[in-house]
């Protein structure tokens, strides 16, 4: 009796604690392979001595490519029929995840010494056979939200765990990298960079391997994954994301998001190395602005109950413009008392952007179900690839930009971590700007695009649910005949 208290009305395990814990441990396998993402730039312009213009180039030729092969590979997760043990996005969770054991680490092979057009090769190819397990990994892992529950506050019990699953496996590495991976004059060391990154790969299969083995597949009924169905139109699944409005808008946020927070990482590392002139406490310094994402976690389900997803995220990106504004305008010293406004600017930063991370990930879920109630069709996989396509684009643009940004304010990879002070504080301002458009980015995209305010959300739920109800009614007549 008290083990049929546990399953639902279908005989499965009820929404609970440890769905949340298993869906954070899967983005915590992801961000053990991409955490070390943001250590590139340091990587091959101040190690491997590779051109910034060069760096920039090459960066923005990958990450086209990984933006192209997002969508690709969701169309094809979309299109496959194979009859899997478990569920098909597990499926291919599990084979991404064996390839992420070691393929984070080719992108940081220690060998400054090799001549140019090798190292060309080496970053094309590391990249390239990175990014592919990772999206294979990392595409049906975002689908996977929206089939675990229909429930909304399941789905930001889900995003919000979701966003804690990647701080900690931001935060981690943010931290203790910096005190290992630099030397006493602020300069990176690549065999150790190259070794971080063969332990984060382990960490990060033990991971996937255990959200895995609790995940729960509730509403597989709703998409009918190892079924024949039609065949995927690709030109039509791209016209209806144009028309997506809440795909839209979570997409320019999420743009936002990525440009300040990949665009200007490789500024504040050489903001700490050479304007603060203490590269080694910029993980912990980052961990500080990290505080009030973690204190409004717990919080999240219930006050989106109470307010709204967007509702929240728009106050949030005022927070954040508000913010970047002041980190702007203020005059920030290279000594402790500027670090210190640095901090408090970034706090106020981090929870505005916290509150918008903790639930994006459903609202991405609540976009696809958009999606299916405006084209009848749900298209998970290629919604999904879409936005990530996206990201990916200004995960990969921003940096470059940014990068040929710093070379333009005076930049140069040649002084390593001992830049002119002239160029620091060139680049505390830069920090400071890239912040600001990021967080104004975020305001567009929630409060002028995404159109699922708290209101339309619930009219949304209730016409998918009669959709719902009405289909499995017709069923028993069909198979009868």
């Amino acid at each position: 009796m008290s083990k049929e208290k546990l399953l639902d009305e279908n005989g499965k395990r009820k929404f609970g604690m440890l769905d949340s814990v298993s869906y954070a441990a899967g983005d915590f396998g992801c961000n053990m392979s991409f955490a070390l993402k943001s250590t590139l730039v340091i990587f091959w312009t101040q190690f491997m001595k590779m051109e910034s213009s060069l760096y920039a180039l090459l960066l923005i030729i990958v990450q086209v490519w990984d933006a192209i092969n997002d969508p690709l590979i969701g169309s094809i997760i979309d299109a496959d029929k194979h009859q899997y043990k478990k569920n098909k996005f597990l499926a291919y969770i599990w084979a991404g995840s064996i390839g992420l054991l070691v393929a984070g680490a080719l992108c940081f092979l220690p060998i400054p010494t090799a001549p140019k057009w090798a190292k060309i090769i080496i970053f094309i190819a590391g990249y390239v056979i990175w990014d592919a397990f990772y999206t294979v990994a990392n595409v049906p892992y975002g689908s996977l939200l929206s089939l675990i529950s229909k429930d909304p506050a399941d789905r930001a019990s889900l995003s919000a765990w979701r966003s804690i699953g990647s701080m900690i496996g931001n935060m981690v590495p943010m931290v203790i990298l910096p005190m290992i991976i630099y030397d006493e004059n602020n300069n990176i060391i690549g065999s150790k960079v190259f070794l971080a990154a063969l332990i984060m790969g382990i960490l990060g299969f033990i991971s996937f391997q255990f959200m895995i083995k609790t995940t729960v597949v509730r509403e597989e009924d709703d998409v009918k994954c190892n079924e024949p169905k039609e065949k995927i139109n690709i030109l039509a699944a791209i016209k209806n994301f144009a028309k997506n409005r809440p795909a839209i808008g979570a997409t320019v946020a999420a743009m936002g998001m990525f440009i300040g927070m990949q665009g200007g990482t490789a500024a504040v590392t050489v903001l700490f190395q050479s304007y603060f002139k203490n590269v080694q406490i910029s993980g912990i310094v980052q961990l500080f602005a990290m505080i009030p994402i973690v204190a409004f976690t717990p919080f999240a389900r219930k006050m989106v109950t109470k307010y709204g997803k967007k509702e929240l995220s728009v106050v949030g990106a005022i927070c954040s413009m508000v913010a970047c504004a002041l980190m702007l305008i203020i005059r920030i010293t290279p000594d402790g008392k500027g670090i210190a406004i640095y901090v408090v600017c970034q706090l106020i930063n981090s929870l505005g952007m916290g509150i918008y991370s903790t639930v994006s990930w459903s609202m991405m879920g609540d976009a696809i179900d958009y999606n299916e109630w405006k084209s009848g069709s749900r298209e998970e996989g290629t919604v999904y690839s879409l936005h990530s396509f996206f990201r990916k684009l200004a995960q990969g643009v921003g940096p470059s930009l940014a990068l040929l940004l710093m070379v333009g304010l005076g930049y140069s990879e040649a002084h390593a971590g001992n830049q002119l002070f002239t160029v620091a504080l060139n680049l505390r301002y830069l920090v400071a700007g890239l912040y600001l458009f990021s967080a104004v980015m975020q305001f567009v995209g929630l409060a002028l695009i995404y159109n699922l305010d708290k209101k339309t959300l619930e009219e949304m739920n209730t016409a998918l649910e009669a959709k719902a109800a009405a289909n499995a009614s017709a069923k028993p007549a069909t198979d009868a005949e």
